[in-house]
């Protein structure tokens, strides 16, 4: 069952709509959406009823305001839903708190050096997914010792107790420019793990295409907020 995975990106208690990446533009999702009039995330969850959410906590990943700011949001919506969260890990300790409120996190290049991946994937196995960043074409981190070859990554993670590999292209985020078919194929056939898209996903047929090449799912929120994947697919 190919696993279409509802998104909420979450900043300052308000869920907005993502766009290429550039964080500093985002709006409340409920000026573009056709499918809630809140920008509420327990709200919006309850109206979807989606098995499984990814949450992307924009203040954490940006570090802006305190810490716990969106945890009682994250905690309400994980109470209703599947949850991956992504908290902008940077390091171990960083992910005890949030393992008491979600079930899985998902460590980003862009933030958690290869070491911290492998610290937290032995400390929490198959709790981990891990998102490999992509910007602009390039792999978004600040540790030197990461490849800037995806593919390489992939081939390194497959020794690691993981959960999934997400491949986030940032600059296809909300553009529904399509899916890199080519690209995700080998990725998919070379990965010991599942791996899911975020970014790019257009509407059904993208999916038939994902599910065809050994993709896994997809994260999506444009194509479900604009009515091009029907809603119905996130609540299998």
């Amino acid at each position: 069952m190919f696993r279409i995975i509802f998104v909420l990106d979450i900043f300052n208690r308000t869920v907005v709509h993502a766009q290429g990446g550039n964080r500093s533009e985002y709006k409340p999702i409920h000026f573009s959406s056709h499918i809630c009039n809140t920008s509420d995330a327990v709200k919006i969850v309850d109206a979807a009823k989606p098995a499984e959410v990814y949450i992307a906590d924009l203040n954490l990943l940006q570090k802006i305001g305190k810490r716990e700011k969106n945890f009682d949001i994250i905690q309400a919506v994980s109470e209703k839903a599947k949850v991956m969260l992504d908290p902008g890990i940077t390091s171990v300790s960083e992910t005890e708190d949030i393992m008491e409120i979600v079930r899985s996190v998902v460590l980003g290049t862009e933030t958690a050096s290869l070491d911290t991946i492998k610290q937290v994937s032995s400390l929490y196995p198959k709790r981990v997914n891990v998102s490999i960043d992509k910007k602009h074409g390039k792999i978004l981190t600040n540790d030197p010792s990461m490849p800037d070859d995806p593919f390489k990554i992939v081939e390194l993670l497959n020794d690691y107790d993981l959960d999934d590999i997400i491949i986030l292209d940032l600059d296809r985020v909300g553009t529904s420019s399509g899916v890199d078919s080519q690209f995700l194929s080998k990725i998919a056939s070379i990965s010991d793990h599942n791996v899911l898209l975020g970014g790019g996903v257009r509407n059904v047929e993208d999916i038939e295409v994902l599910e065809g090449i050994g993709i896994k799912g997809a994260l999506v929120a444009t194509a479900l907020h604009n009515g091009s994947i029907p809603l119905q697919m996130v609540q299998q």
